[in-house]
């Protein structure tokens, strides 16, 4: 712990999650705490004894069995907890409701468990904000805020939005976060990124669950990324994977304790001379217990020399078993565990052991110390620690461990033995492999995951990510003092101006849609303002100065700015037709354009599946947009038509596919920024250039031009620019000042 005290500094670390460290129990009146033995609280509670962290959640009892809550929740904030109260009906529609009706099944791949109920929905909207209002009630400036799991994740945006952007906030999801083409089946699949983005650092714990977010993110929200890195509402949010641990000293102390040691021997004293295959988990579907007890049936069936040689301990730990899919469940294990039994076992030999009830610390340990085999093959799991408890208690190495290819620990214990859960031949041969390894390999399998499992344990872990959550809130701080030093405000502003004062001759390049303008849901709907006009006014009146608007808009558009501004110039379509000296001139040396039918063609048919885009046609150029589409659909069309179109144009040389914001262009190769700047640059040597936009075009003009030209990126993001402004508003004003407006 001494590596999180100097990490934390003066500061607290508020945990926040949806259960406590400690399971409270009210019996005749009387009010017991138990310390829980979940990876998170074992992994967090010697923080929190020492007074490093506040931990805010939920007892775990509705406010209607509780007498006294109010003296409850004093006894726990003595001891740094800070206490969420459900009530019943809470409890019945955001607990059981949303989390484990709607997005436990989703996000372990069984949507057609899930429930899209949207009165579950509120509740949940609704708990989250009393989270968020406990929190807030106990941060101080500088507090570490990590929230956990998938009750939470509304949370994050919450807090943002009361505490600011320099609040550190952490989110870290316990469970699998599945692939977009599960996710999008939520219909609140936006809101619950939107919220976990209010998060500086969300963690998961294996790189395809980090990949599938960053997926849902780009197709839900629009946003890309850069190694895991992204910008949300003006912050970077990093993403990363930071694999579980377990207390592995405590465990493997335990393990070895004389308590577990008489455990282990009555144990085998009772199971006689048989090799034993070992399971534990809670009853849940998700958990592969029907199908593991299929392919243990297929290992008698196919092998019968192990029959009266194995025996199967299957340890159930009860849940929710008033459901009634669950007390299915119930009795399709009861079912088949009878069938085993009765067709294979005889009176000297049970082949399936099967316990319906939870066991102790001291049991358990004696089984991961007793078991020739752990068979933890869940159909889908987050991490699943039990593998990594069971490593860290075979103290004798003489175990070997199978996992599913569908718990995220088996992209981590890679000398594990992986197989399927749904082939039952493939996992009977694979416990077969198992019960006949030789002692040397188990034993050198054995050694290599308890150095990778002791590595990295829960402290290794917490510390990480805690260390991580430090990191990225410097690195924004970094980002933000480099942002203000290029922010065209202040003294920058003042140097620009006078550097325009004192020159003679001067050229402005000025972007239009996001520039002078901002971006609107229709391309025809936008209209420059009278402010828009006067500020051109005011720069085109200054004697020796060309104001240039270099847009992708069409001539018959800027033919009404022209009217209405005469002094300025126009390149139109990228510099298809230039307005200067008060007319319009054709400036393409190739004028065919029978490729717009073909090009045509395709945008239609992608228009026909995509509502709300549209297509543009322009003299020299095709754009499909897609602003006004649902982003997740977009995204996704706008993938496909990339490619397409960028197959047809490395046939058609003469052509190029452009991405712009919400938008894909097909135009001539020759039309582009730097080529329209470059018919004024030719004409007359500019003392003072100044060019300002905000798309990738923008960008390729920015880097055409002398490294003295004063360059503006209207918003924040990667740029060449040497300054940036916010949004157009912030132009119009720098432009106004420079004019001595």
């Amino acid at each position: 712990m001494a590596g999180f005290a100097e990490v934390l500094g003066a500061r607290r670390l508020l945990v926040v999650s949806n259960r406590l460290p400690y399971t409270v129990r009210v019996s005749n009146g009387q009010v017991n705490l138990a310390p829980s033995t979940g990876g998170l609280a074992t992994g967090m509670r010697p923080l929190l004894e020492r007074g490093l962290a506040t931990w805010v959640g939920w007892p775990g009892l509705s406010l209607e069995d509780v007498k006294d809550a109010e003296g409850l929740s004093r006894a726990l904030r003595v001891r740094g907890i800070v206490t969420v109260w459900l009530r019943k009906e809470e409890v019945e529609n955001y607990y059981e409701g949303f989390c484990n009706g709607t997005l436990w099944p989703l996000f372990h791949y069984f949507p057609e468990r899930a429930i899209y109920n949207p009165t579950y929905w509120d509740w949940y909207v609704r708990v989250n904000e009393r989270f968020a209002e406990a929190v807030a009630s106990v941060y101080r400036p500088g507090d570490l805020i990590w929230v956990h799991d998938y009750h939470l994740m509304l949370i994050p945006a919450v807090l943002r939005r009361r505490l600011g952007p320099d609040a550190p906030i952490g989110f870290f999801l316990h469970i699998p976060f599945p692939s977009y083409e599960v996710f999008r089946a939520l219909p609140w699949r936006e809101e619950l990124l939107r919220g976990v983005l209010g998060s500086d650092l969300v963690g998961f714990h294996t790189f395809d669950y980090v990949n599938h977010f960053l997926e849902s993110v780009r197709r839900v929200l629009g946003l890309e990324h850069s190694l895991g890195t992204l910008e949300f509402e003006g912050r970077l949010v990093k993403v990363d994977a930071f694999p579980m641990g377990i207390d592995v000293e405590s465990i493997r102390s335990r393990a070895q304790s004389e308590a577990v040691v008489k455990v282990v021997e009555e144990l085998r004293r009772r199971l006689g001379d048989v090799q034993v295959v070992f399971s534990i988990d809670r009853l849940d579907y998700t958990k592969g217990l029907p199908e593991r007890l299929m392919a243990f049936r297929r290992l008698l069936e196919k092998y019968p020399e192990y029959r009266g040689r194995v025996s199967y301990v299957m340890v159930v730990s009860p849940s929710r078993e008033r459901v009634e899919e669950y007390a299915r469940l119930r009795r399709e294990l009861n079912e088949l565990v009878g069938d085993i039994n009765g067709r294979y076992g005889t009176l000297g030999w049970t082949p399936v052991i099967y316990i319906r009830r939870f066991i102790s610390d001291d049991e358990l340990l004696a089984m991961y110390r007793l078991a020739d085999v752990a068979l933890i093959t869940p159909l889908r799991d987050g991490m699943n620690l039990v593998a990594k408890e069971y490593v860290a208690a075979n103290v004798d190495r003489k175990g070997v461990l199978i996992v599913s290819e569908g718990a995220g620990v088996s992209s981590e214990l890679v000398e594990a033995v992986v197989v399927n859960p749904h082939d039952y031949d493939g996992v009977a041969d694979a416990i077969k492999e198992a019960l006949d390894m030789q002692p040397a390999e188990r034993a050198a399998r054995m050694t290599a995951l308890q150095g990778r499992v002791s590595s990295y344990d829960v402290n290794a872990w917490a510390y990480d990510f805690v260390s991580s959550l430090v990191n990225v809130k410097e690195e924004q701080a970094r980002a933000e003092e480099e942002l203000a030093s290029r922010k065209l405000a202040g003294t920058a502003l003042t140097m620009v101006a006078s550097s325009f004062s004192v020159s003679r001759t001067r050229v402005l390049f000025l972007d239009y849609d996001g520039t002078l303008v901002p971006i609107v849901r229709s391309p025809g709907e936008v209209e420059p303002t009278e402010e828009v006009k006067l500020v051109l006014r005011m720069l085109a009146s200054r004697p020796g100065t060309d104001v240039v608007i270099i847009t992708t808009r069409p001539r018959k558009y800027m033919e009404k700015l022209v009217s209405e501004v005469p002094e300025v110039q126009v390149a139109a379509e990228n510099g298809a037709w230039i307005y200067s000296g008060g007319s319009w001139t054709l400036n393409v040396s190739k004028q065919d354009v029978s490729w717009k039918a073909n090009v045509r063609k395709i945008m239609e048919s992608f228009t026909r599946r995509t509502p709300g885009s549209l297509i543009e046609e322009k003299d020299f150029s095709m754009v499909w947009h897609y602003r006004n589409a649902p982003t997740s659909i977009g995204e996704a069309r706008a993938a496909e038509l990339m490619d397409l179109l960028a197959r047809f144009a490395a046939v058609h040389r003469d052509l190029s596919v452009v991405r712009g914001l919400k938008s894909i262009e097909v135009r001539l190769a020759e039309l582009s920024k730097p080529r329209a700047a470059s018919f004024w640059l030719s004409r007359r040597g500019y003392e003072f250039i100044l060019a300002a936009g905000d798309s990738q075009d923008d960008e390729d003009l920015f880097a055409s031009l002398p490294p003295s030209s004063v360059t503006v990126r209207v918003g924040r993001g990667p740029t060449r620019a040497r300054y940036y402004v916010n949004d157009p508003s912030e132009l119009l004003a720098a432009l106004r000042a420079i004019a001595g407006g």
